[in-house]
């Protein structure tokens, strides 16, 4: 039986030691911080239990869903409503038919563009396509700057608070990045699209638990818990060394190091982190993962009595546009837009509000008060008259999201490189793949079959962990 340390309890990691797990060596899950679940959080506000994370999962990717029915838990999905978005001070509807923004027909961006804009997008221009470019460039120069403005930057702002006219079209829009390259429409593919899930059975985009999907890592860590799995929390992880036989890891406060002798190492941390445990094993993809930028954020959760948040019905939420110069950046209707929180909560209505930006960590120098006095001042310009909130909740997300810069596959592509030199190591992560949990989830799952695989070709090791 060989041992293997995990590095990192977020959704990766845990991920991760679920798949390995069922392999009979002996397996550790460090997290330096109290709890494990990294961006999926619960929180009390109101009496109740609600996300202050990520609140949904991608349903068409496989993972997560595969993930869900391994617990034995039900996902369920968002209520049929509505989304919008807030611009030229107005809540239009989300266009229907896009792909990343890119319309199936850009006569149905009324009244969300201009006539003059519109017509821009119908005279699609080509691109030519050499090599990386962010996603901004691309469609603005096939569809105009004006559907980058007002689709696909609220649209990527959602998934990655970053910026399209800095995020790389080949990680962040594959399937447009890949239409460009063959020197095809990008409104073609998106009608295509469009056809193609018009005619399928595809199913719910969206996908949520019951309780929230904060409360994911608690059954995760249950089911290690019960398949002999070490989860510890407040394990701050400060050295990674390789050995004859394997990896030294160093845990705890540097007055007392607890060193833990392992013969594979799953670093599931943010890059930056990773950047630093490498630096002396793995200096080429230190200094790559050092680069990574990440996003700041923060999420303002308001509670309202529902007999007075009509406003707050019938829709999903919106989006902002950057170019709308609001303080945040979206909103999402938490009670209408998933029935088994207004089903435990009747009373009360739930909304939240999302601060912060690539950039704009300025904007989040201020106060838990005044980014709920902010927050709540944007919502009710957006949809009305909405009562003072009977609960507020502010949760920070320092350093939240990794940054796919133009390049972000090809620095991906030159860290594993890297790393594949280094037998029963393997990294994973949001800094790598996608952001989303399902992508996460792939990238933990992946990690651990390689360094399984690589246990698989060495001689049995040593005894128990002392962890």
């Amino acid at each position: 039986m060989a041992r293997i340390a995990i590095i990192g309890g977020g959704i990766t990691g845990l991920s991760a030691a679920l798949e390995g797990a069922a392999s009979g060596h002996e397996i550790v899950v460090l997290e330096g911080a109290t709890q494990v679940g990294g961006k999926l959080r619960l929180a009390d506000v109101a009496g109740h239990s609600v996300d202050v994370g990520a609140e949904s999962m991608l349903a068409r990717r496989p993972e997560a869903l595969e993930l869900l029915a391994d617990l034995d838990l039900a996902p369920v999905h968002p209520a049929p409503v509505h989304a919008s978005i807030w611009s030229h001070d107005e809540l239009v509807p989300m266009p229907t038919g896009t792909m990343l923004g890119v319309p199936a027909d850009p006569a149905g961006l009324r009244p969300l563009l201009s006539e003059a804009e519109v017509a821009r997008a119908a005279l699609e221009e080509p691109v030519t396509v050499a090599a990386d470019l962010s996603v901004g460039d691309l469609v603005e120069g096939a569809l105009g700057a004006a559907v980058v403005d007002r689709l696909v930057e609220p649209l990527l702002g959602g998934v990655y608070a970053g910026h399209a006219r800095r995020l790389s079209a080949q990680a962040c829009a594959p399937a447009l990045f890949a239409v460009a390259q063959r020197g095809e429409s990008l409104t073609e593919a998106a009608r295509a699209a469009a056809r193609r899930a018009r005619g399928s059975n595809a199913g719910p985009v969206f996908a949520g638990l019951r309780g929230g999907v904060g409360s994911l890592p608690a059954r995760i860590v249950e089911a290690l818990e019960e398949r002999h799995v070490q989860v510890r929390t407040g394990a701050v992880v400060r050295e990674l060394s390789r050995r004859p036989q394997g990896w030294q890891v160093v845990v705890g406060e540097t007055r007392a190091p607890e060193t833990l002798e392992v013969d594979a190492v799953v670093l599931a941390a943010p890059a930056r982190p990773s950047a630093r445990l490498l630096q002396q094993v793995a200096p080429a993809a230190s200094a790559l993962l050092s680069d990574v930028d990440y996003a700041s954020m923060a999420i303002v959760t308001f509670a309202f009595a529902a007999a007075e948040s009509a406003a707050l019905a019938g829709s999903s939420g919106f989006l902002v546009p950057p170019v709308e110069g609001r303080t945040i950046k979206a909103s999402t209707f938490s009670s209408s837009k998933w029935p088994w929180l207004a089903d435990a909560a009747p009373g009360v209505v739930f909304a939240r509000v999302s601060v912060g930006r690539q950039g704009e960590e300025a904007d989040l120098q201020r106060s838990d008060e005044e980014l709920a006095t902010d927050g709540l001042a944007d919502l009710r310009a957006a949809v009305g008259a909405v009562p003072d909130p009977i609960d507020v909740h502010v949760q920070r997300w320092g350093g939240a999201l990794p940054q796919y810069a133009v390049g972000h596959p090809d620095r991906v592509a030159r860290v594993r490189a890297a790393v594949a030199e280094l037998p029963g190591l393997a990294v994973a992560g949001a800094a790598y793949d996608g952001v989303g949990i399902p992508a996460c989830i792939g990238s933990g799952r992946r990690a651990a079959a390689q360094v399984l695989d690589h246990l698989a070709g060495v001689r049995p090791a040593r005894g128990t962990m002392g962890a």
